[in-house]
C-alpha cells in the first residue's frame, strides 16, 4: 500500500525507521508545513517532499495518510485525508475533542474508508504473551490491574539537547502542554480494552506538581502532570492506571487474578519478559514464553524497543485483504474518550460514564496457539 506523512517532526523518524519491517508500506513522499522540518527529513531520509499540502492530497496513487502532527491537529489534517479519499493512521489520539473524533470516524465510515490511531503496543510480542495467558485462565477470575506510565523526572534531564535520528528536536512545548496522559496512557488503555473489553466509568484525580515547566507562556495549558485513574471495565475488572512525568520511570504493569499474578516491566519494550506467580503469592515468579521472537528492527534512541509501523502495516493489510483490523476503529475511538475523560480531572466531573464502547478486539493469529 502506498502511504504518505504528515509532519516530520520527532516520531516521524521512528516510524520511517521501522518501515523497512513490512513488505506491505511504500513510503510515497512527505510533508510537513514546517519547511525546515520537511527539507531535513526528506533529505536525510532521501524520500519526496510534497511542495504542499494540497498536492499530498490530489495525488491519485496515494492509498494512505500517516497522521505525525501535533495532537491538536490531528483532526484538521485527517479530515482533509478523508475528504480527499485517502484511509487515515493517526498518531494518538485521533482528535483532542471527541465530538471531532466521532466526526472522523462518521466521515471515513461515509466514504468507505479507514481511519485508527496508535499506538499499536498492543500487537506487541510482549502484549500478545500476556493476553494468551489470560485467555488460558492462567492466574483464575482477573479482580485487579496496576498500570504505571511513569517518565521519570523529565525536566530535571537535557530534554532541550533531544535529538531524533535525522536531527528534529524533542516537541517539549507540545509535550508539556498536552499532558503526560494525552502522550502516554495509550500504551495502557489499549491494553486493558483488548484485554478486558470496553470502559463502564472512569475516576480520576490529578494535579500540576510542577507548574513552571519553561514553555511558551501563551501556549502552556495547567494540564496536571501527575494523574491517577480508576477504570471500572463493564467485565467487572478495576484498573488502576497512573501517569506522570515526576516519579521515576516506571512502565510496569501486574494483572491480579484469583490464583496468582502476571507481570510486564516494560510496555514500550516489544520483547519485555511476561512472568507469571502463583500460590504460594509470596513465592518466585516464573518466566511465561514468548508466544513468538522477533526479528524485526526497532526505532533507534529513546528509551525504548518500540515498532512503530506495526500499525499502520495492520492497518494496511486489513484493508488489502478485506479482513478485520486489530486495531478497530471502535477500540482508537473508545480509547480517545477515555484519554480525555482522565487528561483534565479539574475540568471534569466524576465518576465519568463513557459514551462509546468497542466490540470484542481480535488477538494476532500467531498469538493464539
Amino acid at each position: 500500500m502506498k502511504i504518505a506523512i504528515v509532519g516530520c517532526g520527532y516520531v516521524a523518524d521512528y516510524y520511517k525507521r521501522t518501515f523497512p519491517n513490512y513488505e506491505n508500506l511504500q513510503l510515497t513522499g512527505v510533508w510537513d508545513n514546517n519547511a525546515e522540518a520537511l527539507d531535513r527529513f526528506a533529505r536525510f531520509w532521501s524520500v519526496r517532499p510534497y511542495r504542499d499540502f494540497r498536492e499530498l492530497l490530489d495525488d491519485p496513487g496515494l492509498d494512505m495518510v500517516v497522521n505525525l502532527t501535533n495532537p491538536d491537529s490531528h483532526y484538521d489534517v485527517s479530515a482533509a485525508s478523508l475528504a480527499a479519499g485517502k484511509h487515515v493512521y493517526s498518531e494518538k489520539p485521533i482528535a483532542m475533542e471527541l465530538v471531532q473524533a466521532r466526526e472522523l470516524v462518521e466521515l471515513a465510515n461515509q466514504q468507505g474508508l479507514h481511519i485508527t490511531a496508535a499506538p499499536c503496543t498492543v500487537l506487541s510480542e510482549t502484549a500478545q504473551t500476556i493476553w494468551k495467558a489470560l485467555r488460558e485462565d492462567a492466574v483464575g477470575k482477573v479482580r485487579l490491574v496496576y498500570a504505571q506510565l511513569e517518565d521519570g523526572m523529565i525536566l530535571k534531564d537535557s530534554y532541550h539537547d533531544w535529538r531524533s535520528e535525522s536531527g528534529s528536536p524533542w516537541p517539549w512545548n507540545d509535550e508539556f502542554e498536552m499532558g503526560c496522559v494525552v502522550e502516554h496512557a495509550g500504551y495502557y488503555l489499549t491494553w486493558l480494552v483488548a484485554f478486558f473489553g470496553p470502559v463502564a466509568t472512569v475516576d480520576a484525580s490529578g494535579t500540576v506538581i510542577i507548574p513552571d515547566k519553561g514553555t511558551d507562556p501563551s501556549r502552556e495549558a495547567a494540564v496536571p502532570d501527575y494523574v491517577v485513574s480508576n477504570l471500572h471495565f463493564v467485565s467487572g475488572v478495576v484498573a488502576r492506571l497512573t501517569c506522570s512525568i515526576v516519579a521515576p520511570v516506571d512502565r510496569s504493569l501486574t494483572v491480579f487474578g484469583d490464583n496468582g499474578e502476571l507481570t510486564v516491566e516494560d510496555c514500550w519494550d516489544y520483547g519485555a519478559r511476561v512472568y507469571i506467580r502463583t500460590p504460594p503469592i509470596r513465592g518466585p515468579r516464573k518466566k511465561v514464553p514468548l508466544v513468538r521472537k522477533s526479528r524485526i528492527k526497532y526505532a533507534c534512541g529513546g528509551p525504548h524497543n518500540l515498532d512503530f509501523a506495526r500499525g499502520v502495516a495492520e492497518l494496511a493489510q486489513a484493508i488489502t485483504t478485506g479482513r478485520s483490523c486489530h486495531l478497530p476503529t471502535d477500540l482508537s475511538l473508545h480509547v480517545n474518550e477515555i484519554t480525555l475523560a482522565m487528561r483534565n480531572p479539574a475540568a471534569t466531573s466524576y465518576p465519568y460514564t463513557m459514551t462509546t464502547s468497542c466490540e470484542p478486539v481480535l488477538p494476532m493469529p500467531w498469538a493464539c496457539g
